[in-house]
Parts: structure tokens; sequence; C-alpha cells
């Protein structure tokens, strides 16, 4: 049986060359067979779901010929991350500039913000009467907030 750290190295590249990185890989037992769910992301943007399909055919070509698995059946899951996930790689907060987020600061404080720069040491938030910046060392937990009515002045 593969270890997560072998499907982490075979993967990567053949996400890669369909123009997306590789996020996650888990494999889960499911009696007697295992799920393996793939992560993918975009440098740049989020992934329509034809790109998420696409990398899903590249993925399974690529287990199925990949003898680390061995004979044990799977199922295999290729999606891409959740807007609940965690702002956590420079690509995430990169491609979320102009959408709204929710900062935990370390000191337990939260602030709600429209994403609007970032540099290496600190994000920058529009709020309906001020920016903020705020440095990236104190922050420990940033979450894109879903939009469904784009309020005025933020």
């Amino acid at each position: 049986m593969a270890s997560r750290d072998e499907l982490l190295s075979y993967l990567a590249p053949i996400v890669h060359s369909a123009s997306a990185v590789l996020e996650d890989v888990t494999i889960t037992p499911a009696g007697r067979s295992r799920v393996i769910s793939v992560i993918v992301d975009s440098e740049s943007h989020n992934l329509s779901l034809d790109e998420v399909t696409g990398i899903s055919r590249k993925v399974s070509e690529a287990l199925d010929n990949f003898s680390a698995l061995d004979d044990k059946p799977f199922t295999l899951e290729v999606t891409s991350p959740g807007v609940d996930r965690p702002l956590t790689a420079e690509r995430h907060w990169r491609k979320n500039i102009g959408r709204l987020v929710k900062i935990t600061l370390n000191n337990g404080d939260v602030v709600t913000g429209r994403l609007s720069a970032l540099d290496n040491s600190e994000v920058s938030l529009t709020l309906p009467k001020t920016e903020q910046k705020i440095s990236r060392a104190d922050i420990k937990r940033a979450v894109i907030e879903i939009e469904f009515n784009r309020k005025a002045g933020l």
C-alpha cells in the first residue's frame, strides 16, 4: 500500500501538468476498500468543475498504473478546496483579493473586511469606514466569508 507521502510525490507532477497545484492527499480505509481523496487548487483562480474533471481523469489514469497501490480496490475523489478552508498559503491570499475575509487574531479578536492588498508581512482590509493593516504574524486563522448580496461600503 502506498503511503500518503508517496502519493503526494507521484501525483504532484501529474496535477502540475494540468496547470494546477496538489493541495493534499488523504487515504481513508473503507471496509475492504479505501478512499483516496485528492485536493487540487490553482495558483491564480478557483478551479471550474470542468478543470477538476480533467484533472480527475489524469489522476485516475496515473493511479491505475501506480504499482505501489497493490490490488486493493479504491474509490478516487478529486476535489478543490472548499470555501471554508483556511487561508494558509500565499496563493490562497493572492487569489482572494477583493473578497470578504474573516480574520481571527492571536489575541482572539475577530476582524471582518474586504481583502484589498497583501505583502510578505501584512494584509490590508477595507472596513466600512477605514482601511486596516494586519501583520501576518498576528493572524491565527483566516477564512473567506460567503456573500450572497454584497453590501455597499464593504
